[in-house]
């Protein structure tokens, strides 16, 4: 039984705390298109909108829509369904 968990004891643990160097100290950085977009939602969000009559915060309405639209549609992040949620949790239930 000891030379089981020997053997399987990880070897890495034993090994000298060195420095692991970082691949990047800099944050992801965000594309200018990304950017322009979201400084547009920041002023729309800004303005005053008690002057304005209802045809044109129907239109900024629907700007905001397809602003936040396209930023999805970019690709950042990973989405799951509902499906694939059940079919993971049921894989795991199934092999643990």
């Amino acid at each position: 039984m000891l030379l089981l968990t020997v053997t399987f004891f990880p070897s890495n643990s034993f090994a000298i705390n060195e420095k692991v160097p970082t691949s990047s100290t800099n944050p992801k950085e965000v594309p200018a298109e990304v950017k322009v977009l979201l400084n547009r939602l920041e002023e729309i969000k800004k303005m005053d909108k008690s002057n304005l009559n209802s045809s044109e915060k129907k239109e900024l309405r629907k700007e905001v829509k397809a602003i936040k639209k396209t930023l999805k549609s970019t690709g950042n992040g990973v989405y799951l369904s509902i499906g694939a949620i059940i079919i993971i949790i049921l894989l795991l239930i199934l092999l643990l």
